[in-house]
């Protein structure tokens, strides 16, 4: 039975199955949907593997709909002489020819016997949208694997879990905070990273594992500074600070970074409900709000607020309103881990 999983916010119901891309099954149309191209791969090569695993006679044909050749649908779908499964891989429909989408809507009325369709649409443009609507509205007996932009912190930490719970590897918490954050502005990088680890680490994952292949990052990224000031290790923060600094990092969003941190330490001070249902009523996941609360740790709610205050006058500092945007940040790194007025 095909494993479903949640629709994707702001679409409507389909009538088909939606299925993740860490677990994908064949269907006569399998429709890849979204812009993250790194689930995608995955998606797609998955359905591979099934067919393959089930016959390794299985032909594979690869076709661009964008520059597509009248009646290509149909010879690669049909049977061979030996009667072998067959796959075809289809790109680029979000740009595809009149030719093609014609071809495609009329094959969906009668799918070959013995063949997967997988049609990649990443979402970057309207085209194609009424074979799109159709396969959603059941025609070809297809599915839908939906794979959404990954953007958000929280949804690189989901991520990233679900790569080593996938191959059934433990990593600490704090090691998985750190590999997020040493690979924050790119997905395939982090998954590469997360691939490397299963791959090459032999037990359990600690923190000191991701420190050794990955320190130089690590060290350097705008939470590494946020975290060392935060629990109040002022020399630890500066010179991470100055790493991050001298490594290229922008001010801007290493001052970004604190302020969510804050921001997150905010709404979550002074409330007693399990972390659970905390988390579902902040529109947060379980893991933030036990981050949240160890943070807190030593913060009360004067220096919370001092803190906060701190912050705000940096993001002004850091995007035009000082010409040294460099020591708006070590204040700011200076307030929050003394937890006392700039120069006291």
């Amino acid at each position: 039975m095909a494993t479903t999983s949640r629709k994707p916010a702001g679409r409507a119901a389909t009538a088909i199955p939606q299925i993740s891309w860490r677990a994908p099954q064949p269907a006569p149309i399998v429709l890849v949907s979204g812009p993250e191209e790194v689930c995608a791969e995955r998606a797609i090569a998955g359905v591979r593997d099934f067919l393959r695993a089930e016959d390794d006679s299985l032909e594979v044909s690869d076709v661009r709909a964008d520059d597509y050749t009248a009646g290509t649908l149909l010879t690669t779908t049909s049977p061979s002489l030996f009667g072998e499964p067959r796959l075809v891989r289809v790109a680029g429909v979000e740009k595809c020819s009149d030719a093609f989408l014609t071809e495609a809507l009329a094959y969906l009325e009668s799918p070959q016997e013995g063949a997967t369709v997988v049609l990649r649409h990443t979402g970057a443009s309207v085209r194609g949208k009424k074979l799109l609507d159709a396969i959603r509205a059941g025609r070809g007996g297809g599915v839908e694997i939906a794979c959404p932009a990954v953007k958000r912190d929280s949804d690189r930490f989901d991520f990233a879990a679900g790569e080593f719970q996938t191959a059934r590897k433990r990593i600490a918490p704090a090691a998985l905070r750190a590999l997020v954050s040493a690979f924050a502005d790119d997905l395939t990088e982090l998954a590469a990273a997360c691939q490397q680890l299963i791959a090459d680490v032999p037990g359990d994952i600690a923190v000191e594992t991701v420190e050794r292949y990955y320190g130089g990052r690590v060290e350097t990224t705008a939470f590494t500074v946020a975290d060392t000031a935060i629990a109040g290790r002022y020399g630890d923060a500066l010179i991470a600070l100055r790493h991050a600094l001298a490594s290229g990092a922008d001010p801007v969003p290493l001052v970004a970074a604190i302020a969510s941190k804050l921001r997150t330490m905010a709404r979550v001070a002074g409330s007693r409900e399990p972390a659970g249902a905390l988390a579902s009523r902040l529109g947060m996941k379980d893991w933030q709000v036990d981050r949240a609360r160890r943070d807190l740790s030593g913060w009360n709610e004067r220096s919370l607020g001092m803190a906060i205050q701190a912050a705000a006058r940096a993001d002004a500092e850091v995007k035009g309103a000082s010409r040294d945007p460099v020591f708006a940040v070590e204040r700011l790194v200076t307030v929050i881990a003394t937890r006392a007025p700039f120069g006291d």
